[in-house]
């Protein structure tokens, strides 16, 4: 480092600046933000001010990500030094256990925080982490649920649950998840979509009807929404062959899907770098997808 004050004042702001600009935009890169501490900031901590200690609270998850355990202790100590009782430092404390494989001891910190602070939603939401970095997918819904329960609107909590419910395979809960989501936001079109997938992976009658309405929604919302335009495409074609009354009208969804489809993929194929042989070959082979999926009676 040049021994020159602006120069050196110049490399503080951009640094200062740059992990501030990281913190608003909540986005972790950690990496990024170890190596401006470890290369520069860490020397010249106090002329941070009370800047220091969001900084210092920044570094430490940033540390647990990258594994760097023994600076994210360093971060912890200076933390508990100015802030003793905080539970927001115990939970940094927490992750740190966490990142060093110690999940019963975080677990049981977390535990005593919700003692202390029933409505610690940090410590909540680590519980579940470690449950899951456990496979212990039965205790991570139970701990979610109670956590949902005081924090409806919490849209990602409720992805998460979703998700949980679908690797154990329980369809009916994860639908449900699914339908909270919609409610609290229902002109967003990847909700529909992925209510309608679950749906059609119940399979039935009843649920394919429900998973076309959904499909249609969410293409609706969205008319580039390739995904839900092929599961629109396969629930038409399936309800086809087992609704005879029905039939000429799902083929004809059926057919509407797959031209869409198609007229999506001829535009992409305008666009990128592959070549214009490349491009009508996938609309070829896109085609005789759709021309071997027959949509007859059963």
């Amino acid at each position: 480092l040049s021994k020159d004050s602006n120069v050196l004042h110049f490399y503080f702001s951009e640094a200062r600046d740059r992990l501030k600009q990281i913190r608003e935009e909540q986005s972790r890169s950690s990496r990024e933000v170890v190596d401006i501490w470890e290369q520069f900031l860490s020397y010249f901590s106090d002329k941070l001010g009370n800047d220091v200690w969001p900084v210092y609270e920044q570094v430490c998850i940033a540390a647990c990500d990258c594994g760097e355990i023994s600076l994210a202790h360093r971060c912890v100590r200076e933390l508990n030094r100015q802030f003793p009782k905080s539970f927001r430092v115990k939970g940094l404390e927490g992750m740190v256990l966490e990142a060093n494989q110690r999940y019963d001891t975080a677990e049981h910190l977390y535990k005593t925080i919700l003692q202390d602070d029933p409505t610690n939603s940090v410590a909540e939401k680590r519980l579940v982490v470690i449950y899951k970095s456990q496979n212990k997918i039965k205790e991570a819904i139970t701990e979610l649920r109670k956590y949902l329960d005081s924090h409806m609107a919490d849209t990602d909590s409720w992805l998460e649950l979703s998700d949980l419910y679908l690797s154990q395979m329980d369809y009916a809960h994860a639908a449900f998840c699914l339908e909270e989501l919609i409610l609290a936001n229902p002109h967003y079109h990847l909700f529909h979509q992925r209510y309608a997938e679950i749906r059609y992976t119940q399979g039935g009658t009843e649920n394919l009807l429900e998973a076309r309405a959904y499909f249609s929604q969410a293409i609706k919302l969205n008319p580039n929404n390739i995904r839900a335009l092929y599961g629109l495409f396969l629930c038409a074609s399936n309800l086809a062959t087992k609704q005879r009354s029905a039939e000429s009208k799902n083929m004809k969804y059926a057919a509407w899907a797959a031209e869409q489809i198609s007229q999506l993929y001829r535009k992409l194929g305008g666009r990128g770098t592959k070549s214009s042989s490349d491009s009508t070959e996938q609309i070829k082979a896109l085609g005789g997808m759709f021309d071997k999926l027959q949509l007859t009676s059963s």
